[in-house]
Order: structure tokens, then sequence, then C-alpha cells
């Protein structure tokens, strides 16, 4: 599956906590879907190449939208042992601010 990632598009973080920064080394994705099933603490997490998700999470999540202008190589990396395709999941390389849009 190709993922196009956009400069100005918005970047998610999925969590089965509550907070307002997001520590550095965490996961970020533009792939919101993906987000949301990170919120549920999966231990298996997979798609097909249809983009449509599967996991056996089952903890309460929040969706987090990134509060700030990201820069990738500057705030962000690919992350480098994912196994999902390229720019599925990027690493954090500082906190960022973060605000909460849902519980899921």
């Amino acid at each position: 599956m190709r993922i196009e990632i956009q400069q100005d598009s918005i970047w998610y973080h999925g969590s089965n906590k509550i907070f307002s920064e997001l520590k550095t080394n965490s996961t970020i994705t533009q792939w919101k879907e993906l987000a949301e099933a990170f919120s549920h603490q999966p231990s298996v997490l997979g798609y097909d190449d249809n983009g449509l998700i599967y996991h056996n999470g089952i903890e309460k999540g929040y969706l987090y939208i990134i509060d700030e202008p990201i820069t990738v190589g500057i705030d962000v990396y690919q992350h480098p042992r994912t196994t999902m395709d390229d720019n599925a999941e990027f690493l954090t390389k500082r906190p960022l601010k973060v605000k909460m849009i849902c519980e899921l």
C-alpha cells in the first residue's frame, strides 16, 4: 500500500492515556484509522492492501492530533523498525503538544 505524506496535513497519535504533551520517541501517523487502532493497545495489528486494519486491542482509547507544525526529518523520522509500509509510522524527535479530539 502506498502512503503519501502531506506536509500541511494532520498528524495523529492514538493512546489509552490522557495527556497534553507527547513524549520524544512516540509514534505518530497521518493515517487516522491507524492511530485509532493503536489507541486500543493491540498486541497484534495489521492491514490489507486496501487499508483495512485489523487488531486485537480492547482498551478504551483516545485520538489526538499534533497541535503544532511538524517537519519530517526535523521533528519526526520514519520508524526504523516498522513492519508497515513506508510513511505509515513516524517517531517524534522531541516533545510535541497534542490535543485530544475524541474518545474511542
